[in-house]
């Protein structure tokens, strides 16, 4: 089975829940009662299924059997025909410790479209902390760079970025601008930094995902010259009541 459905350790633990993943992205009749007996042997309260848009055989099948849609992922892609510009843009800078209380406040309040809330059965609160503390993770280390967007002195926006030399890739992980301050064009700003960035580091193009439902993202990237590269469909399969 490990073929078929994997164990999440830290989304498990994070939510006090038993939480899995779905490891194909294409399934058929005859691997659905394995994954589901797996679920039942090993307690399993929610399965995340990501599945290809396309395959109208997998939607059909996994509605069928109690998946429920709750994202729609789009995958966005830049690549590099020439150098992006310097911004040279003095309120943009990396992130510092001391701006991690601030970076926390607008990421709980950031990603309010993602499938974690739309779902609606993990807790409002859990689902603030896990974007709180992914952003402290990116700070401390788990992105390659956090750059951050200040007004008047003070921290209202991020962009994080992540590296992947062997292919030639840079991935933007966390987006967000305070709500106070959106409107002003900070995100554009946010994002011509993180691909001057990338360019300089020799990576060759830039992917980032993000929802179906966050109109207002998709434009920032398609108006930095992103475009979709390819369309998923997040399920959740709930097992306990």
């Amino acid at each position: 089975m490990n073929d078929l459905c994997k164990y999440l350790e830290w989304d498990s633990r994070f939510f006090g829940l038993n939480i899995a993943r779905c490891q194909p992205t294409t399934l058929n009749s005859e691997q659905m009662p394995l994954i589901l007996g797996w679920c039942g042997q090993n307690q399993i309260d929610c399965l995340y299924f990501l599945s290809e848009c396309d395959d109208s055989q997998t939607v059909k099948l996994v509605e069928k059997h109690g998946f429920h849609l709750v994202d729609i992922r789009l995958t966005l892609e830049k690549r590099f025909n020439s150098p992006p510009p310097d911004p040279q843009d003095t309120e943009i800078r990396l992130c510092q410790t001391a701006d991690i209380p601030f970076l926390r406040n607008i990421a709980s309040h950031s990603f309010t479209e993602s499938r974690f809330y739309y779902d609606g059965r993990f807790l409002k609160e859990h689902c603030d902390e896990l974007y709180a503390t992914w952003i402290e993770k990116s700070c401390s280390g788990y992105a390659d760079s956090v750059w951050v967007i200040e007004v008047q002195g003070q921290p209202a926006g991020f962009i994080s970025c992540h590296c992947y030399p062997d292919d030639g890739r840079g991935q933007i992980g966390l987006f967000g601008i305070d709500g106070t301050a959106r409107g002003q064009g900070l995100g554009t700003r946010l994002i011509q930094q993180a691909l001057h960035w990338f360019h300089q580091q020799g990576l060759q193009h830039v992917e980032v995902v993000t929802q179906g439902r966050s109109i207002a993202a998709q434009r920032a990237y398609q108006q930095a010259g992103f475009r979709t590269s390819a369309v998923q469909l997040w399920y959740h399969r709930w097992f306990s009541k």
